[in-house]
């Protein structure tokens, strides 16, 4: 593995707990990228599953793994983050995937922006048999766009290591919103810089928290609210952009309680994100009425949403190199 100008050494850490049914595809992501100098580290929470007999045969392929419990996910990459080497920094969750050429593209875009402090990609999420749900797609967001709650996707983000370790990592306080709480910290010291490539595919499914603890993430979002609030490069924007930021919130906590299935909480959240800022909050309609559907007790709301989920799957079976990709299902459906 090489750490030359031309070749920066990448880490990629995966945090793992008992993820067995996604955890060989999310290796076989990462060991499948075309850039020569990668170092591979999967720091295990001591899975019970048979995650510990998927790591051990790609150990040799592994810079290091380890299998203990911890303190949760915060504190797994924080720990593989100290053991990494690498000039540039990622983490992929072991139900997430990287695409074809993740890595190479993100370095070539540090290479091209060598200030920036994280690069980020666009994304899709998939579901558990590895079928697309939707693009991600994003614009250039900046700070000020964060500070609003303008989220991004975890599994396209890679770091500069030296801004990761300036902003002391992941804060163990957070739980849900940690990477965003991160974005935050990172883009008020550097720029950060968008790559309009697919990087990433990130899994929705029943036992993942941002579906079976989706209310959590939604707390968070407020928590980080008040926390911009104390910190003196931030709070001045927050101060001026009230409304915005408000309505970025409440936006966030809505959709979060409404994926959680607290239809009336939710609708209180788009209340007040629409009462900062009715022209953005205007523009997820859809999603108010199916809080007032679920709120008023509409039976096939489920099935209902299954069939506009299914009718809306972006279809990616022309791209060649995403055909037998690990963890990718590109079957349409009938």
């Amino acid at each position: 593995m090489s750490n030359d100008s031309s070749n920066p050494l990448v880490s990629v850490i995966t945090p793992s707990y008992n993820q067995a049914d996604f955890l060989e595809d999310t290796i076989k992501s990462v060991l499948a990228q075309d850039y020569p100098a990668i170092e591979y580290l999967i720091i295990d929470g001591g899975s019970t599953d048979g995650s510990v007999d998927i790591i051990r045969k790609y150990k040799s392929e592994l810079e290091c793994w380890i299998s203990e419990p911890d303190e949760g996910q915060a504190a797994a990459i924080n720990k593989g983050m100290i053991r990494a080497q690498g000039e540039i920094v990622a983490w992929l969750n072991s139900d997430d995937l990287y695409l074809p050429g993740a890595v190479s593209r993100a370095v070539a875009e540090f290479q091209s922006h060598p200030q920036s402090g994280l690069v980020f990609g666009n994304a899709v999420t998939i579901d558990a048999g590895g079928r697309p749900i939707r693009k991600l797609i994003f614009p250039d967001w900046q700070l000020e766009d964060l500070i609003g709650f303008r989220i991004i996707c975890q599994p396209a983000v890679f770091m500069a290591r030296d801004l990761y370790e300036q902003v002391a990592g992941l804060d163990l306080n957070y739980h849900f919103m940690l990477d965003h709480h991160l974005w935050i910290r990172i883009a008020s010291l550097a720029p950060i810089q968008h790559l309009p490539s697919m990087l990433a595919a990130a899994r929705h499914h029943e036992a993942a928290k941002n579906v079976s603890q989706a209310a959590a993430f939604g707390r968070e979002s407020l928590e980080i609210l008040e926390w911009m609030k104390t910190q003196p490069d931030l709070a001045a924007f927050v101060a001026a952009n009230k409304r915005q930021v408000l309505a970025g919130a409440y936006r966030l906590n809505a959709r979060y309680l409404m994926d959680g299935g607290q239809y009336a909480p939710a609708l209180k959240s788009y209340a007040r994100a629409f009462f900062n800022q009715p022209v953005y909050t205007a523009r997820h309609w859809h999603r108010v009425i199916y809080a007032c559907l679920g709120m008023i007790g509409f039976r096939d709301l489920d099935s209902l949403y299954s069939r506009f989920q299914d009718s809306h799957r972006p279809d990616l079976s022309s791209k060649d190199d995403l055909l037998n990709w690990p963890g990718l299902c590109l079957e349409q459906i009938d």
